[in-house]
C-alpha cells in the first residue's frame, strides 16, 4: 500500500478558501487555515495537487510537528523525526525559517539548530561520522514556529506554482498566475459564455480563463522539486501528466476576449497566449476601455485596471473608472468584476457593487468589487 503523507499546500491571505474548494474537487479532505490547506495524499497525490492547484503556492509534506520553547525542545523534536525517508546523507538540504509570537525568536538560530538536528539525526541513520557532504538531490526544508508550535516541512514545487511556464514576457506590475487564477474562480463565469478582460496587460487573466475553460491541468508544462528527489516514483511522473492530458478538453468553443490601451501589452499578450498553446482560443486587440461596446449578452467581464498607486497617478485611474462605470452600465446582463486597491472605487465608478472581497495583490490590500448582472434571455 502507498504511503500516505501529510500535506499542506500554501497560499496567500484570502485565496486559502479557493484552495481548500479546489483540493475538495480533486477528492480531498481540506482543512483551511491561515495562509495554508492541510491534506493527505501519497506520492501520486502530491503530484496531482501540484499539477492541478491554480490558487495555491506551493505543496509541501509536513514531516513533522510538535511544540518547543527551548533551544533543546527544538533540537531533540526534529532530531527525532523520520529524515532518513525524505534524505539521503548527501542530499543538500537548505533550512528556511520563521518565527511568530514564540519564545524562539530568533530566526538564524532557530535554523542554525534545526540543520545541526537533522544533521545528527542523518549521521546516525546512515552510519557517517564525517561532515555531509550535500552534494545529492536539492530538498528545501522549512521550519516555522507560531505561538511556540513548530512545524517542520519540506517542498514538493520547486519554483512557485504560479509560474507555470507560459509567460515569456510581462509588462509592468503584472498579476501572478495563481492569483489571475482566483479572479476568475471567484465569478459567475461558465466556458459557455462570453468573458472579457477590458484591462489585458500581458494576457494573464485571459489565459487562466481558457486553461480553466478547456480544463487544462495549470501545471502541466513545467518541472516540480519532487521529481528530482530519488524517493519519488519517476514512473508517476508520465502517467500523471498522460491522465492530466486526458481530462483537457480540446472541443469547446471559447469566447474569451482581452484588450489593452498598449499595442505593445497586446502583442506581449499574444506571444504570452501562443506559448501556452492558447492562440486560438483567444483574440486579443488594442483598445481604449471606453471604447468597449458588445452585441454579446449574460458575459463576464474581469478587470485589473492601473490602481493609481503613485502620485499624480490616482485622478488617471478614477478617470478611467468612471468611463467604465459609464460605459459597463449600459450592458446590465453582463457581470463586472473590477480589482483594485482604491477603496473608494465605487464613488468614481458611479454604482455600488453587489459584492466587495477583500484580496492581497502581494502585499497590498485590494478590493474585488463584484457587479453581478441580471441574466438575460
Amino acid at each position: 500500500m502507498a504511503k500516505t503523507y501529510h500535506l499542506m499546500a500554501t497560499a496567500a491571505a484570502g485565496i486559502e478558501a479557493l484552495v481548500g474548494k479546489e483540493l475538495r474537487h480533486l477528492g480531498y479532505d481540506a482543512q483551511v487555515e491561515n495562509y495554508r490547506v492541510r491534506f493527505d495524499g501519497t506520492q501520486a497525490d502530491i503530484l496531482k495537487a501540484n499539477l492541478w492547484l491554480r490558487t495555491a503556492d506551493r505543496i509541501k509534506i509536513i514531516v513533522g510537528e510538535f511544540d518547543a520553547t527551548t533551544f533543546e525542545d527544538l533540537f531533540e523534536g526534529v532530531k527525532a523525526l523520520d529524515w532518513s525517508s525524505y534524505l539521503n546523507y548527501d542530499s543538500e538540504f537548505p533550512v528556511a525559517g520563521r518565527s511568530h509570537k514564540s519564545a524562539l525568536f530568533s530566526v538564524p538560530d532557530v535554523q542554525s539548530i534545526t540543520k545541526k538536528a537533522i544533521v545528527a539525526n542523518l549521521q546516525e541513520a546512515f552510519h557517517v561520522r564525517t561532515r555531509l557532504p550535500e552534494t545529492g538531490f536539492k530538498a528545501q526544508l522549512e521550519v516555522m514556529i507560531e505561538k511556540d508550535h513548530v512545524i517542520l516541512t519540506l517542498d514538493t514545487t520547486g519554483e512557485s506554482l504560479f509560474k507555470r511556464g507560459y509567460r515569456v514576457n510581462k509588462g509592468g506590475a503584472p498579476l501572478k498566475e495563481n492569483f489571475a487564477a482566483a479572479l476568475v474562480m471567484l465569478t459567475n463565469w461558465h466556458p459557455d459564455r462570453p468573458f472579457v478582460d477590458p484591462t489585458t496587460g500581458s494576457g494573464t487573466i485571459a489565459i487562466e480563463a481558457a486553461l480553466i475553460g478547456r480544463n487544462i491541468a495549470p501545471g502541466l508544462i513545467r518541472h516540480f522539486a519532487i521529481e528530482d528527489m530519488d524517493w519519488f516514483d519517476k514512473d508517476l511522473s508520465d502517467t500523471m501528466r498522460d491522465e492530466a492530458e486526458d481530462q483537457a478538453d480540446y472541443d469547446r468553443t471559447l469566447n474569451i476576449k482581452g484588450y489593452d490601451i498598449d499595442e505593445n501589452m497586446v502583442a506581449i499578450a499574444k506571444e504570452n497566449a501562443k506559448h501556452a498553446g492558447l492562440s486560438q482560443d483567444i483574440e486579443f486587440y488594442q483598445l481604449a476601455a471606453k471604447d468597449w461596446k458588445t452585441d454579446e449578452e449574460n458575459g463576464v467581464l474581469v478587470a485589473n485596471p492601473p490602481y493609481g498607486e503613485r502620485l499624480g497617478e490616482i485622478e488617471a485611474a478614477r478617470k478611467l473608472y468612471r468611463e467604465m462605470g459609464q460605459v459597463y452600465s449600459r450592458y446590465p446582463s453582463w457581470s463586472k468584476y473590477i480589482l483594485t486597491s482604491d477603496l473608494d472605487f465605487e464613488k468614481s465608478y458611479g454604482q455600488k457593487a453587489t459584492k466587495r472581497r477583500k484580496l492581497y495583490n502581494g502585499s497590498l490590500r485590494v478590493d474585488y468589487f463584484q457587479y453581478w448582472g441580471k441574466r438575460a434571455k
